[in-house]
């Protein structure tokens, strides 16, 4: 059994911001000689998510704005009654989504659908530094 951590430093500009990681994770994955098991990502952080999505400009936009409209920003959350810094909903986003997500290796390579890409999406309302943990565990 082999495992492996890794990390992927991202700079994010901001709520909406989202990056598409498949690459990275992909070149990780073949760089450790696994052929099957499973990569699993870890945003280290409460407010981004890690998930997949048909990554293009209409889904870009939308699942940002999705959020925005389900969990809006605002000033009634308690949250805001502590810290009073405007990201309660950043919080609770990337809470409904989630920070991390495991992709299988099958034959060395990640099991995804052809429409499907591994992103990072920012949450937050300030530009921030985000370090994703990636641990590749399996059978070379």
């Amino acid at each position: 059994m082999n495992i492996q951590r890794q990390r992927i430093e991202l700079q994010t500009s901001g709520h909406g911001d989202m990056h598409d990681l498949t690459g990275q994770v992909a070149k990780l994955v073949a760089e450790s000689g696994v052929r099957t098991g499973w990569v699993h990502l870890f945003n280290v952080g409460s407010t981004a998510v890690i998930g997949t999505i048909e990554f293009e400009p209409g889904l870009e936009r939308d699942l940002p704005e999705l959020l925005q409209r389900l969990i809006p920003p605002g000033r009634h959350y308690g949250h805001e009654a502590a810290w009073h810094d405007g990201n309660a909903h950043s919080h609770l986003q990337a809470t409904l989504l989630g920070p991390e997500l495991t992709v299988p290796i099958d034959e060395g390579r990640l099991t995804l659908g052809t429409w499907q890409q591994i992103f990072h999406l920012e949450c937050d309302i300030k530009p921030r530094h985000r370090t994703i943990v990636v641990t590749i565990h399996g059978q070379t």
